[in-house]
């Protein structure tokens, strides 16, 4: 069976691979070895599929299906592993495969097609902050992860050089970059956390209702977390008359619900949806920049 990549796979490597990197043009081999050596038969590729990384829908020796992901170092999946090994299936999709396998993650298979986004919005929202939730923990003694301090500072050094380039979104990020440095000069109790948390990273299980697939964990504050889940659904946002007003009540709704600062977490959601947003300007995803920032700026 060919292990060709689906295309959007290909479009979101492609914006972010280091010159050099031949991660993609090895990775029908790597597939095939990585299958090879688990004796899995597969059953197809997941299409659209992620961002990130290539998953496969496989049957182990006894027949019982599971999913294999492929991701390139930069995705980290060995942070990927540690973290669900952590959580040992509360919460999250379980590790059937505690072995590191060079990139390859061998998980419990859920229904790939089926996310909480197929929810109405109030109850994909609710859904979404109580599995949330659940995977807020401490995180292992001598953890390995990164801080939510060190990957912001990474991401400030960024926006810095793009609004030098690009004086349009100077103001966005220069509110941004301060709400930055205030939050982790104070920044509470860390925690574990997914790290890239939305609607479409819960999943339907069989052995729970809901499951967080597609971590890149980060320690730190909760607010962090929960800030992505505030955007969901930008486009919808964006196109309502009261989008702006929804936004604000969201965020007081999440903060309420799951017992974070409200100033915090919209703090965060500035940041991460300034971030995203320049971030999509620079690699030429005009569209979704647009997005992005039209809604920081309500914010």
């Amino acid at each position: 069976m060919a292990f060709e990549p689906p295309q959007r796979l290909v479009r979101a490597l492609g914006e972010t691979a280091p010159e050099g990197d031949a991660w993609l043009e090895q990775l029908p081999e790597a597939a095939g070895r990585a299958v090879a050596l688990r004796e899995l038969t597969v059953e197809r590729v997941q299409v659209p599929g992620g961002r990130s990384s290539l998953v496969l829908l496989v049957r182990r020796t006894d027949g019982t299906p599971a999913v294999l992901k492929l991701a390139p170092p930069r995705a980290r999946p060995e942070a990927e592993r540690t973290a669900l090994a952590h959580w040992g299936g509360r919460g999250a999709v379980q590790l059937l495969e505690a072995d590191p396998g060079q990139g390859a993650l061998l998980l419990e298979r859920l229904h790939p097609d089926v996310s909480v986004r197929s929810l109405p919005e109030a109850k994909a929202l609710l859904e979404a902050a109580g599995t949330l939730r659940r995977l807020w923990v401490e995180p292992p003694e001598d953890f390995v992860f990164e801080t939510v301090a060190a990957r912001t500072g990474r991401q400030a050094e960024a926006m810095r050089a793009s609004a030098e380039r690009d004086p349009e979104v100077a103001p966005l990020v220069a509110e941004a970059l301060g709400a930055r440095e205030a939050l982790v000069a104070d920044a509470p109790e860390a925690r574990l956390l997914h790290g890239t948390f939305r609607q479409s990273k819960v999943l339907a299980g069989e052995r729970m209702p809901w499951l967080a697939v597609g971590p890149d964990p980060v320690v730190g504050e909760c607010a962090f977390d929960l800030a992505r889940l505030v955007r969901d659904r930008v486009e919808d946002l964006i196109a309502s008359p009261s989008g702006a007003a929804t936004t604000r009540r969201r965020v007081k709704r999440l903060a309420e619900s799951l017992d974070v600062d409200q100033d915090r977490l919209r703090g965060w959601t500035l940041f991460r949806a300034v971030e995203s947003g320049v971030r999509a300007r620079r690699v030429g995803r005009v569209r979704d920049a647009e997005l992005l920032l039209e809604f920081a700026g309500w914010l």
